[in-house]
């Protein structure tokens, strides 16, 4: 697992959805807008493989 600046773990199997900068990301990555993002992490929780493939069954 990656570091932090100030030597946390970070969690990249988690999507952040209070987190503009991981939404924004997210948003880009798929293709889509920042509300479906958040939108699929208030639906399917914020497991980064499961709003993945939520963001994907969209498409």
């Amino acid at each position: 697992m990656s570091q932090t600046d100030k030597g946390r773990a970070q969690d990249r199997a988690r999507v952040a959805g209070g987190q503009d900068h991981e939404v924004k990301y997210e948003a880009k990555k798929e293709g889509v807008s920042k509300g479906e993002v958040k939108h699929a992490v208030k639906e399917v929780g914020n497991s980064r493989k499961k709003v993945e493939a939520k963001l994907d069954r969209k498409h």
